[in-house]
């Protein structure tokens, strides 16, 4: 069942003498099916119209004549005098028409003096200024748990008229997959539950990989988002015990968020990790959906900026619907101060209208997105990033101790085939001191290289040689290393 919110909105708008409506959605079904319970609270005839059979009335087969010209059927309305419900779908390809923008104020004058409205959908109208004056907006709320629900009953009913078909499905794998489908329209969560239970004939928790899937192609069909392979789990993730630790108190919201919202929580909103580059920001962003099990969407920055005044700010726009359909989801964005930093014009305020668009979503967004923002120099960051609210917490990611070198070696040699107990790594995790993560692993690749090539095993004394032919960040950029761990000593809390 639809939302009761979305059925009284609707109702009231028609109520009020607006004769025009715009639904924000691309989903016509359900669409259709908020119309007819309004058209029967209401008892008012419901028309869609559509280019093949024009205006035709709901549960009729034939449509009015010579209405298939969107135009003429505008005219029709008006010219019929009939009270009732017209739905327009796809609306976004006509509403440049000069004829079309005076037939709709026509319809918008002559349905505002009698019951009735004109109803149109899409996501991306752009509306002449003398229509958009007339109209009244609303969007239509995503499908609900309960939809879903009944969604997952009615394809088990309809298969199983021609075999046998099982839930099984616990209680918290169900929230799980209810939690999963969220951002799917019915009819792309019918298609994805379809094929699930025709391919081995039942629906587990297994088969929630089939809904992330379909939210992957969705992510690559819109373009502005990179749907980023998550393979790293927390245990990869050398010490910062610190942040670990938060995360892991509140991975417990996803596997109960009935729970956690009776208990007065709501979905953590994100992260920003400050730090020396090379410490594993990246690594831990990638980590956090490996671990809490969800899909993690990286935002190009770079990809946002085009050329065309307007562009954008759409296609930044864009990305964040994107985010909000997967949700739950982590949304990595990596090395923020190059996207929004502090100051210049150059772009001729573009950066700036992102920012403010960008700070806005991250205050006030409504679906269960984890953001997860890393940033190599703190004073290229505008302010307003740091300010409480837009993230639940600040990390500062400083270099790795002695226990953590050691133990970043023995991951990077144990994931290349080689056996940590073989080499002498109290040696080497002192040669390599105010080493970054990244440049421990470099030691590592490069030894091997070396190895390879003068055709013998890779031994201590190779790591040792490629440690002392290295220079780290941290003494090239001493300074400025120095300036940010005096920065965050009382404004950031410790990863490590």
């Amino acid at each position: 069942m639809l939302a009761t919110e979305a059925l009284s909105d609707l109702e009231l708008l028609i109520r009020s003498r607006y004769g025009l409506i715009q639904i924000d959605t691309v989903e016509e079904e359900r669409t259709a099916l908020l119309l007819r319970h309004v058209s029967d609270r209401l008892t008012l005839p419901f028309f869609t119209w559509s280019r093949t059979r024009g205006l035709c009335r709901d549960g009729h087969a034939n449509g009015v004549y010579e209405t298939q010209d969107p135009a003429q059927a505008l005219a029709h309305i008006v010219g019929s005098q009939m009270a009732g419900l017209y739905m327009f779908p796809a609306f976004d390809g006509l509403a440049s028409n000069e004829l079309i923008v005076h037939r709709l104020k026509e319809v918008a004058a002559e349905l505002g003096q009698r019951r009735g409205a004109l109803i149109i959908t899409g996501t991306s109208i752009e509306l002449h200024e003398s229509v958009r004056r007339l109209i009244a907006v609303m969007p239509l709320p995503e499908p609900g748990p309960e939809e879903f629900r009944r969604l997952v009953e009615h394809i088990a009913r309809d298969i199983s008229r021609t075999q046998a078909v099982q839930i099984q499905l616990t209680e918290h794998d169900e929230n799980r997959m209810l939690s999963a489908l969220r951002g799917l329209s019915l009819l792309e969560a019918e298609k994805v539950l379809t094929k699930a239970m025709i391919e081995d004939h039942r629906l587990t928790a297994d088969d929630i990989v089939h809904v992330i899937d379909a939210k992957k192609q969705i992510v690559e069909r819109e373009g502005v988002l990179e749907y980023y392979p998550a393979e790293e789990s927390l245990a990869e993730v050398a010490d910062l015990a610190g942040l670990k630790d938060w995360l892991r108190k509140r991975r417990n919201i996803l596997n109960d968020p009935v729970r956690a919202a009776e208990f007065g929580l709501s979905f953590p909103k994100g992260v920003l990790l400050i730090g020396v580059p090379g410490c594993g920001k990246s690594l831990c962003a990638r980590a956090v959906a490996t671990e809490w099990g969800l899909p993690l969407l990286r935002l190009d920055t770079g990809s946002l900026y085009n050329k065309f005044i307007g562009e954008t700010e759409n296609n930044f726009r864009r990305a964040m619907r994107t985010a909000e359909r997967l949700a739950p989801c982590v949304l990595f964005i990596d090395e923020m101060e190059k996207a929004f930093a502090a100051g210049g014009s150059d772009d001729g305020g573009v950066s700036m209208r992102v920012l403010g668009t960008f700070l806005s979503w991250l205050q006030d967004r409504k679906q269960d997105v984890f953001v997860v923002a890393t940033a190599n120099d703190v004073s290229r960051l505008p302010p307003e990033f740091l300010r409480k609210g837009r993230f639940d917490e600040t990390f500062f990611v400083d270099l790795p101790d002695a226990d953590t070198r050691s133990e970043i070696f023995r991951i990077h040699l144990k994931r290349r085939g080689q056996d940590p107990a073989a080499f002498r790594l109290n040696l080497v995790t002192t040669a390599t001191q105010a080493f970054s993560g990244a440049e421990v692993e470099q030691v590592v690749v490069a030894a091997l290289y070396t190895a390879f090539s003068d055709g013998t095993a890779l031994s201590t004394e190779h790591l040792l040689r490629e440690a002392a032919a290295t220079r780290p960040l941290a003494t090239m950029m001493s300074e400025k290393i120095s300036a940010l761990r005096d920065w965050a000593k009382d404004r950031t809390v410790s990863a490590n």
